[in-house]
């Protein structure tokens, strides 16, 4: 049996995995660039709203297999944040506003219609892997955030300045997200690298954080194909 990385040669191969992220995605360039039409841009925020939607279950899928009260403790706060305290607050309640800021109406994007089944198929695939895996290949799994910042931020400033007819309002779920998502990086990172001490085990997060990789850019190449031949 191979012996266990270092923590410093673990992090480094799952940053390594950067180059699977999808901010270089040819939708992604597409959409800094400016060259999306609105109806593109609707298509998008419907079907990334699936993705939003599945995300809290998800999260709930991790904490269901996680034994630790210390690692739920901070995990659920997750489940808070997308869904809100309350109703009419949370990142699905902001990513409804970006929707609505597009041109959706809220009833079409709650009852789908424009989701696409290769997003359905894609979404759904992550969600069960929450549930079936180890809890710590599905923390593993989020460490996309390790990869989303710097992407968010520049989304953020390229939308405002590209899509000037979009209200500011519909800008919500970034700007929140922007407050928060380094630190989830970290915490996730640092739960990962404590809690998977065997080779298997570091092979295996590696893995789930390839396949989230995958899964992501698996909804940008439906959204993708889509719009081509719209």
């Amino acid at each position: 049996m191979s012996r266990p990385l270092a923590p410093e040669e673990f992090t480094a191969r799952l940053r390594a995995l950067s180059s699977r992220y999808w901010d270089d995605h040819p939708f992604h360039l597409r959409l800094h660039a400016g060259a999306l039409g609105e109806h593109e841009l609707r298509s998008w925020a419907a079907n990334r709203w699936y993705y939003q939607r599945r995300i809290p279950q998800k999260d709930a899928a991790i904490l269901a297999n996680c034994p630790l009260p210390e690692v739920r403790r901070r995990w659920r706060e997750r489940i808070a944040w997308h869904d809100g305290e309350r109703a009419g607050e949370g990142g699905a309640e902001n990513w409804l506003r970006m929707a609505e800021a597009v041109g959706l109406s809220r009833q079409e994007v709650l009852d789908e219609r424009h989701v696409l089944p290769g997003v359905r198929f894609a979404v759904d695939a992550y969600v069960t892997f929450a549930r079936t895996k180890p809890w710590v290949e599905g923390v593993a799994s989020g460490l996309t955030e390790m990869f989303s910042r710097g992407l968010m931020a520049r989304r953020l400033a390229d939308m405002r300045e590209r899509y000037p007819w979009i209200a500011e309002d519909g800008f919500a779920y970034f700007t929140s997200r922007l407050a928060v998502v380094a630190d989830e990086g970290k915490s996730t990172l640092d739960i990962v690298v404590r809690h998977c001490r065997t080779r298997e085990q570091q092979d295996a997060a590696v893995a789930a954080l390839a396949f989230k990789c995958d899964v992501l850019r698996a909804i940008l190449d439906a959204v993708d194909y889509h719009a081509s031949g719209s």
